[in-house]
């Protein structure tokens, strides 16, 4: 296999273990900076994804004209859903229910009853319609909301800053001025519905002295529906209305956050960066001090190249055992954890892709910062080194 005869395997495990304190300092350093490298990979693909499943191909929504990204300041007619039914036949309707949502969605001050400081939630007037049209909602516990209460994405409590059990089923949050009793936790399959309130549209008016709406959601059962959504919506000058489909409006999301990421994955170069420089530190401190053994093990025969791959050997088998210490910590802790961010929560994703970014970040470590070393000690004749202190 080799055009050189290397060393035993069995050397550069040795090797490590003459030194434990070194190794061992050495491991802690490879399994923090694989560790932080998940960290940030995990934020990214949580990110993504979040965005990714919260966006239904058959699903419009209407917003007043001009509103874009910023839904929260769309504003439009209380009659609109009557409007868009009377006049659209392509939308999907079941039991004698028409699958148009009417929503009043925005940010708000919201506070517990352990924590009577305010903290930013995110609030969504919805009825009966929302379900059909939102298919991602699942309730885990407790009853739709009634007058008066509210149902609690599972995520809402990170968004909010604040315990799982203050948000526990049968408490009161203060919204808008009112005491709003907790009936419910729903789910939807990581969306950024679940970082957000939900209450009766009609009572998050009433509470808001409001009679309009932010945005309808619209399921059409033909492809066709949502051109004639579009255009009915651009004959409609009058009710100055804009139609975007609900793939597109996550789409630009994704394309605002793209900056976030891409910081990120700078984030995860620099954490890579410095990775490697650690292990160039540690192995030019192991290699300096062997100077006459690697020399010695030149006269007996083996080449520079079979010494080189022995260092690099150590370098690797310490780099790949912190990965493997950083996905055993890192598993248990990162994965499905909840991060707030300015959309809402989502939680972080330790999938596929962040583990194998994680294992070839550790063996990108352990092979960059094993070869200059090697380098630099073999570079010396070898009668000088077996004089070396």
């Amino acid at each position: 296999m080799f055009w050189f005869r290397p060393l035993p395997w069995s050397y550069g495990v040795r090797n490590l273990l003459r030194r434990p304190v070194r190794t061992t300092l050495t491991l802690f350093g490879l399994t923090t900076v694989v560790f932080l490298v998940f960290l940030v990979v995990a934020f990214i693909r949580g990110l993504e994804t979040s965005l990714a499943v919260s966006g239904d191909p058959r699903v419009m929504l209407v917003h007043s004209l001009g509103a874009g990204e910023n839904i929260e300041n769309s504003t439009i007619a209380g009659q609109g859903p009557g409007i868009l039914s009377a006049n659209l036949s392509r939308i999907e309707m079941r039991y004698r229910q028409k699958f148009v949502s009417p929503e009043l969605y925005l940010g708000t001050e919201i506070t517990t009853e352990s924590n009577k400081e305010p903290a930013l939630g995110l609030l969504r007037g919805v009825s009966l319609a929302t379900p059909l049209v939102r298919q991602q909602f699942q309730m885990i516990a407790g009853n739709w909301p009634a007058a008066g209460e509210v149902i609690v994405g599972r995520l809402a409590s990170a968004k909010l800053g604040r315990e799982p059990a203050e948000v526990a089923i049968g408490r009161s949050l203060r919204i808008e001025g009112r005491s709003w009793k907790v009936s419910g936790h729903f789910a939807a399959a990581g969306a950024v519905f679940e970082s957000e309130i939900w209450c009766l549209v009609e009572d998050l008016q009433q509470a808001m002295k409001r009679q309009d709406l932010s945005l309808m959601a619209v399921t059409v059962n033909d492809p066709k529906g949502l051109a004639d959504v579009n255009e009915f919506c651009k004959e409609r000058v009058d009710l100055e209305w804009e139609a975007t489909p609900e793939l597109k409006y996550y789409a630009a999301l994704q394309t605002y956050y793209g900056p976030v990421r891409s910081v990120a994955w700078v984030i995860v170069v620099l954490v890579t960066g410095a990775g490697i420089f650690a292990g160039l530190n540690t192995m030019y401190g192991a290699v300096v001090g062997r100077v006459r053994e690697l020399a010695m093990l030149q006269t007996l025969g083996f080449s520079r190249r079979a010494i080189a791959l022995s260092i690099i050997q150590e370098g690797m088998l310490l780099a790949t055992t912190g990965a493997l210490l950083a996905v055993a910590v890192a598993v248990p802790i990162l994965d499905g954890a909840a991060m707030r961010f300015t959309m809402g929560a989502f939680m972080l994703r330790l999938d596929g892709v962040s583990v194998f970014v994680g294992l070839i970040t550790g063996l990108a470590i352990g092979v960059l910062g094993s070869l200059p070393p090697a380098w630099q000690a073999l570079r010396m004749p070898v009668v000088d080194a077996l004089k070396a202190i």
